[in-house]
Order: C-alpha cells, then structure tokens, then sequence
C-alpha cells in the first residue's frame, strides 16, 4: 500500500499522544503522518486532509514535537541505547562504556550534558517519540538499532536533530555513523582462513543488523574459499554469554579450527572458557574477535580483532548532530575497518 491509496478507518480511539499513536489511528505508518503534517507533496490530498482531520479532532498539533524543541534550547542531548534484540544486556558491557566516554568528553567539550537511556522497546514501543517530544533535550543520539530500524526510520522523516550509531544501508532515511561491518567480517575470515583455518564458527546474534552484517562478510569469504561457516546465537547478557559459549564448545569441539566473534566480549569469554577446557589458542584453535577493545591486547594470549575506531566514531557523532542542529540535514558517515594481528590466531 502507497501514500496515495491509503484507506484511513473511521473509528477513532479517545488519547492521541504521539505520530505513533495518530498512524494507527489512520492505519498508516508514522512516516506517512509526518510527511503528511508537514505538507509533504507525497502524499495525496485525500489522505493528507483526513490525518490532518484526526490530528485537529485530537488536539495534536503538527511537528509539536519539533517545533517545541525549537523554542527552548535545554543544553542536553539524549543518548538512548535501545535493546530490542537483547533485553538482558546492561550498559556496563566494555562496548558501551568505551563509546559513552567518548561521547561524553566530546559533548562536554561542546557545552552540553547527557541524558542516558536504557530502553527495551517491548515495555515502550513509543520510547523514541516519547525521548525527544520530552522536552528535556535538543536532540538525541541513538547507540545501535538493534531491531529498532523501521522505527527509526518513521522518526527521521520528521525530526532532523538524530544521528545514529549503527550500520549504514543503502536508501535508509536516518543518519548513520557506524564502521563497515561487513567488510570488517571479511577480514576477520580472511585472516582465520589465511592462518590454515578450515572451519569456522560465527559467535553472536545474528538479529542486529551490524551483527548481522558482519557474519554476511564472513560468509561471503568463506563461501568463496570453500570453508564451512556456522553461526552459533550468543548474547551479550553477563548471566548467558558465558553458558552458551560453554554450550557451543560443546557442540563444535574437534570439528571447527576458527571462531570469529560479533565482539570483542564475546571473544575473550570465549578466550577464557577455552583455556578452562585446556584448548590451547592459537594452536588448537584460532580467534579473531570485533572492536579493539582495551582489553584485547591484555588477554592470554592478545586477541586478533577488527578495529572500529570508536573515538572517531564518537567524534563524528557529535559533529553530525550539532550540524542537524544547526537545520542542515547531513550524510552518514561509514568508517573503515582495520584487522589488529595479535597472539590468537
């Protein structure tokens, strides 16, 4: 169903609090009432003048949320990390608390504050709408998208101060700085199988989209090189990935030679869970794990990884926000991968 054939039901709920909520009243998609609120020529002027209708009969002003955030200036950004893929995982994980400090110092330098959010989206489908209609920030960065990116994408059409930390796809509405993951996947597999490696197991959650894009590098190398790739789901929850690192080890011992991790926690779990079974790294089997954390060059023995520059990464978040802030409406911004050869493979 198109913009210019969309049927709107007369039966209309009493409270109308966000784009969301007018959407399923008008069985359309958020994007389509914003585009429509704003006058948007895409949308035909049958369906424009019946969700404006709605909009008046519930007293919800068009871009409200927008306009209101241009009225008052709160010196605070929001940065939400949503976790619709994985409700257990906690903002302590090495991965978050890397880019948070990042983000922080370059936001501090900038004149403004933090507003933090854990959000799991199955307890608020409106989290995003609710975050920045608060009026408590001036615009937000969002850390992944975790299965999050329709509804970032709904929000993009109409609010232009957010900038996502997450992975970049053709024709996507919402800005993006993120690393290459698919090719950080390619070099990961290309390095396991440059070390002799004939087998080779994928740790993580294949759901993510950077998760997802990264097995599909790993996947396309090894295909192309006749090597067998499995993925194994493996969270990132402190109280899981242990144990199911411990039950994949199980299942694949003696029949893989090479592990590529979705993360550097990943990877050094692993690590650690290897040399409780006595499986000697790299010898027995080899490791390349996604990040360049700190800790990867401090584990026994260092761990190859796939370099993210997230300093870069954090920089360019906030340079993309200030200018959206400032109305310009700017690119993504995709940063090159770099394979770190360490003692795991």
């Amino acid at each position: 169903m198109t913009d210019t054939d969309t049927q709107i039901p007369d039966d209309l709920p009493q409270r109308v609090r966000t784009i969301t909520d007018l959407a399923k009243i008008a069985g359309v998609s958020a994007g389509t009432v914003s585009r429509a609120l704003s006058g948007n020529s895409l949308v035909n002027t049958k369906t424009r003048q019946k969700i404006e209708a709605i909009a008046r009969e519930h007293g919800f002003r068009p871009n409200q949320m927008a306009s209101k955030l241009r009225r008052q200036k709160t010196g605070a950004v929001g940065v939400a990390i949503p976790l619709g893929h994985d409700e257990r995982q906690q903002i302590s994980d090495a991965f978050f608390m890397t880019l948070l400090g990042h983000l922080a110092d370059q936001l501090t330098e900038k004149g403004y504050d933090i507003m933090l959010r854990r959000v799991i989206p199955s307890q608020d489908e409106d989290w995003l709408d609710r975050f920045i209609g608060s009026g408590m920030i001036d615009g937000v960065i969002v850390v992944g998208q975790s299965d999050q990116f329709e509804r970032i994408e709904d929000v993009a059409d109409g609010y232009l101060p957010m900038v996502v930390w997450g992975n970049h796809q053709e024709g996507q509405r919402h800005c993006v700085v993120g690393t290459d993951n698919r090719l950080g996947g390619k070099l990961a597999a290309e390095k396991l199988i440059a070390s002799g490696c004939k087998s080779l197991a994928f740790l993580g959650d294949t759901q993510p989209i950077e998760f997802a894009a990264r097995f599909a590098g790993a996947k396309d190398v090894a295909e192309k090189m006749g090597v067998s790739i499995r993925a194994l789901p493996t969270h990132l929850s402190r109280d899981q990935t242990g144990e199911e690192i411990a039950e994949h080890l199980l299942e694949i011992e003696g029949k893989i030679d090479g592990i590529f991790a979705a993360t550097d926690t990943i990877a050094v779990s692993c690590l650690k869970e290897l040399r409780d079974r006595g499986i000697d790294v790299p010898a027995q089997l080899k490791i390349v794990g996604f990040d360049d954390l700190p800790i990867s060059s401090q584990t026994i023995p260092p761990l190859t990884t796939v370099r993210q520059d997230i300093a870069a990464g954090a920089r360019g978040l906030v340079d993309l926000l200030l200018r959206r802030l400032a109305g310009e409406d700017t690119e993504s911004l995709v940063l090159p991968p770099q394979l770190i050869v360490r003692g795991s493979t």
